[in-house]
């Protein structure tokens, strides 16, 4: 009885061929990899495009978001991968540099009229110049008291980095399930080929 449900177990497994799986698991294998670095080079084309619109003075928030999206999208979208990479992975380098070069103009332009005010103030209270005594000290206790200092940017306001998910319903992840699947069943079939083959075979011989 056993040995007739075997016999009928391995007429089914049999009739799956082997080459059949292998061939449609190295297609399936072929379009996952292909999908998945797909992926990646549109993720990190999209980063090329926040940078150039940093650079250009663009529309970065819109830029950002449609980067944003598709890491959070897509499978395979890490941005922070290599050794020599930069992290966080996204820079507003332009942007930063920007704001820091405004910063120091306007502290720039506010000490430079502060500094004429404190010449017409200390003329005035010291009338025989430089050597009169006083003006110079005059003037940088003016410049001290009045000027302003340079506000540091935080940096860390334009540095971003986006995790992508471990499977997204994409090109990518469904062949990836497939491959996945049919790898299985080639392995059964194969375990399921061997196992019943070899127990036929020894009945046979009893």
């Amino acid at each position: 009885m056993v040995k007739k449900r075997l016999h009928h177990i391995w007429k089914i497994v049999s009739k799956l061929r082997s080459w059949y799986l292998v061939i449609g698991f190295i297609v399936l294998l072929t379009v996952t990899i292909t999908s998945l670095r797909q992926n990646n080079l549109d993720a990190l084309k999209l980063r090329d495009d926040v940078i150039q619109t940093d650079k250009q003075n663009g529309d970065v928030e819109a830029a950002l978001r449609t980067l944003r999206l598709y890491v959070y999208r897509h499978m395979n979208t890490d941005l922070a991968g290599g050794p020599n990479a930069i992290r966080p992975p996204i820079q507003l380098k332009y942007r930063y540099e920007r704001l820091v070069a405004a910063e120091k103009d306007r502290a720039s332009s506010i000490n430079s009229k502060v500094y004429t005010q404190a010449q017409a103030v200390c003329e005035q209270l010291f009338p025989h110049g430089l050597s009169g005594g006083g003006r110079v000290p005059c003037i940088q206790d003016y410049v001290t008291k009045h000027g302003v200092q340079e506000n540091a940017v935080n940096d860390s306001l334009y540095k971003f980095d986006f995790a992508s998910p471990v499977w997204s319903p994409d090109l990518a992840g469904f062949s990836l399930i497939l491959t996945i699947l049919l790898g299985l069943l080639l392995l059964l079939r194969v375990a399921a080929g061997y196992i019943i083959g070899a127990y036929l075979h020894d009945r046979i011989q009893l």
